[in-house]
């Protein structure tokens, strides 16, 4: 079976906690769906939401930190606008792989329409490859990391958090589709398999001393 693999690589990448707005600001360890829509759409210039996605992802960075930083907090009116500090959490060296069987979406990273983040502004992601890969095909899943999956259909030990699928095209923007999804953070083991759609990828050589990296199709 053949897939296309999109490998984007950042300095720093932080992905907010849904519903904290304010005080210290958390890291989620892996970035929920809604940032990888995003990062298509950015790519392609337009718009991306499908029923069927066909996308698969595995996110892997150095480590996490604690940065300080400066807010600025608006009232009413412009006269009301103060500074404060705040701590904000980020991971940092970090790479993502993206996984789809869409040749448009795959092609658009070789020359992405808009700049391409992993969380804020600041957060810049750089393309370093985009290849046509062979992989495994697996129906049963047993070594996942780096990646969430739907809270519903499987049991996995593992954090979990309700993460938005989609967000609309309009301004303000409204998430669509919040979901309950395990988070799998780079260093998961997994310690159950479950009865799921994916592949392996065994030449993604990030993962060689494991002999590849299981990837699952999100539904």
């Amino acid at each position: 079976m053949k897939v296309f693999r999109i490998h984007l690589t950042s300095w720093t990448a932080s992905f907010r906690f849904p519903n904290l707005i304010s005080g210290f600001q958390p890291t989620l360890p892996v970035p929920p769906l809604s940032t990888i829509y995003g990062l298509i759409s950015a790519a392609l210039g337009d718009y991306y939401a499908l029923p069927k996605p066909e996308i698969g992802f595995v996110f892997q960075s150095a480590g996490k930190t604690v940065d300080l930083e400066i807010i600025y907090q608006m009232g009413n009116s412009l006269k009301n606008i103060k500074s404060n500090v705040i701590r904000r959490e980020f991971l940092f060296d970090n790479h993502l792989w993206i996984y789809t069987l869409n040749f448009k979406v795959a092609n658009a990273f070789k020359q992405p329409y808009f700049q391409l983040l992993l969380g804020r502004s600041g957060d810049l992601a750089t393309v370093k490859d985009v290849a046509e890969i062979e992989v495994e095909p697996r129906g049963e899943l047993s070594k996942l990391k780096g990646t969430i999956v739907p809270f519903k259909n499987y049991v996995l030990a593992a954090a979990i958090n309700a993460l938005p699928v989609y967000f609309t095209n309009t301004i303000p923007r409204c998430n669509i589709g919040t979901k309950p999804y395990y988070l799998l953070d780079g260093n998961y083991r997994q310690t159950q398999h479950i009865l799921a759609n994916g592949f392996l990828d065994f030449s993604n050589k990030f993962f060689e001393r494991e002999n590849g990296i299981e990837v699952y199709w999100q539904e």
